[in-house]
Formats: structure tokens, C-alpha cells, sequence
């Protein structure tokens, strides 16, 4: 694992749903326990992941903001 985390996605500049929708697709295509890094700047991001999250079995593991970008962990749930 590199950094942290397995795979990045860069939804830097997509309006919602754009980058929920972009990390539930990356997300289907990973294997459970492996990491996925979004970055996002849209301001719903905050709290569409997190919603996501806890309706698709996935672990929102951290949350931090780097300048005008939310920055999210999350680890591919088993289901």
C-alpha cells in the first residue's frame, strides 16, 4: 500500500453526484480492505461520502480538507 492507501481519485472539480458516483464505481472494481483516496471540491462532497458510506458498507475512515479540496479514506467494505 502506498501512502495509505490503494487507489486514488482525483474528483477535483465535478459537481454532485459526479464524485460519489465516481467513487462507488472505483469502489465496486477494488477488493475488500483496500483503500480508496477521494479528492473532491465540491462542498456537498462533506456530506454526500459519508452518507454514502454508511448506506453501502463501506468505512469512511478519515476526512481532512487540503486548501479548497475534502480529502476522504475509505476502505471497500466486504459485502
Amino acid at each position: 500500500m502506498t501512502a495509505g492507501w490503494d487507489v486514488e481519485l482525483d474528483a477535483a472539480g465535478l459537481l454532485c453526484p459526479l464524485p460519489v458516483l465516481r467513487a462507488r464505481k472505483r469502489l465496486l472494481a477494488m477488493q475488500p480492505g483496500q483503500v480508496l483516496r477521494v479528492v473532491a471540491t465540491d462542498p456537498a462532497s462533506v456530506i454526500d461520502m459519508p452518507h454514502y458510506c454508511s448506506q453501502s458498507g463501506d468505512t469512511l475512515l478519515a476526512v481532512d480538507q487540503d486548501g479548497t479540496a475534502h480529502v476522504f479514506l475509505i476502505r471497500k467494505g466486504s459485502a
